[in-house]
């Protein structure tokens, strides 16, 4: 079985590796499908798919799009 420590390094590795995923867009923390896809270990379409399935389990604000119209002026 793995040390505490071990276990630790992992898991601060993995917020890390989440962390540098993520983008500022607007004052939002936001990831890209494709690049949370990419942690999940499953084809962006795959997540995009799951998602929809069901919506209910996630918050409004959890998929969206962004278009001209979504960014300020």
């Amino acid at each position: 079985m793995p040390s505490k420590k071990i276990i630790a390094r992992k898991l601060i590795a993995s917020v890390e590796r989440i962390e540098s995923q993520m983008f500022l867009v607007c004052g939002q923390k936001v990831m890209i499908y494709t690049r949370l896809a990419e942690l999940y270990e499953v084809e962006p379409r795959v997540l995009v798919q799951a998602v929809k399935r069901n919506i209910e389990r996630f918050s409004e604000d959890f998929m969206f799009q962004l278009n001209k119209r979504s960014l300020p002026t």
